[in-house]
């Protein structure tokens, strides 16, 4: 640690706030900080930051807080415990669960991403952001389940050599938030287990393909094949960032082209879903 780090007790004290307070800050992703040796550090230029206003201070009243910017501290940091902290805050904010999903966890994992690719953080931090962020939907995935008479069911998968399967699983709880019974393969699923799940699934009206990486684009179009091989085939949709647009999406063999999650879900309302009734939320939705 470098001389200019402080414990969290003394930044407490530098902030004139009890010890617990700092404490929540930095669960809240508020305060930057690192552990280590089993006691939180914070850096004094973070600390300086804090006070003078950032990203991740609190907000006056009449601004959006910064919640992606908060989680992705804590992710960053490895805080699985902070990271639920600032999903939570942000629920009893007043956030919808799809804005958690679109607006908060989607972009902290972008960033994240980014920072990777540009040599800021190891691949280790991103690997261990990842697994926390799984985590986190894996406890709100329940909440985007509603009852009543499903609008049909939807099947989604990644190619063989695909890696992503955070994209897949935010698709997936927001398309079941819009009432879609959904089946989430994963990544890296061969082409003929797409095409099986597809046939022997009971009212299948599309199967969305995530394609990442352009090297997997030839998988991505096998599967396309393979799907387009199932009897009465249902609507092939293809997006992720190797996939540059609606040409490109027909051009690998697929109908429509998603490039986003709620394209996604506007082309199921108006393809296949302008007749079918609208979800019921169920009891202690959040």
């Amino acid at each position: 640690m470098l001389n200019s780090d402080l414990t969290l007790h003394e930044a407490a004290e530098e902030l004139g706030v009890h010890y617990m307070t700092a404490y929540r800050y930095v669960r809240l992703g508020l305060l930057p900080a690192t552990k280590a040796g089993g006691a939180w550090r914070v850096r004094r230029d973070d600390l300086e930051g804090f006070r003078s206003g950032t990203p991740t201070t609190p907000v006056r009243a009449g601004r959006r807080a910064p919640w992606a910017e908060r989680l992705e501290s804590r992710l960053i940091a490895g805080d699985a415990r902070g990271a639920w902290g600032v999903v939570e805050a942000a629920l009893s904010a007043g956030s919808e669960l799809d804005e958690i999903y679109l607006d908060v966890l989607s972009p902290a994992l972008v960033r994240i991403g980014e920072k990777w690719e540009t040599g800021e953080i190891d691949i280790a931090i991103e690997h261990r952001a990842t697994g926390i962020a799984m985590r986190l939907i894996g406890r709100l995935g329940p909440r985007f389940v509603r009852r009543g008479r499903t609008r049909g069911a939807v099947v989604l998968g990644a190619p063989v050599g695909e890696r992503h399967g955070i994209p897949l699983a935010i698709l997936a709880d927001l398309l079941r938030l819009h009432g879609w019974d959904v089946s989430d393969l994963g990544a890296d699923t061969p082409a003929a287990s797409l095409a099986h799940t597809a046939a022997s699934t009971d009212d299948v009206v599309a199967v969305g393909l995530s394609v990442t990486n352009r090297e997997n684009l030839a998988a991505a179009a096998e599967a396309c094949a393979a799907l387009r091989s199932v009897r009465h085939a249902p609507l092939l949709i293809v997006g992720g960032l190797a996939v540059e647009g609606d040409d490109h999406a027909v051009a690998l063999g697929a109908d429509r082209y998603a490039g986003s999650a709620t394209a996604m879900i506007e082309i199921l309302d108006e393809t296949v879903g302008a007749s079918t009734p609208t979800p019921v939320p169920s009891p202690g939705d959040a």
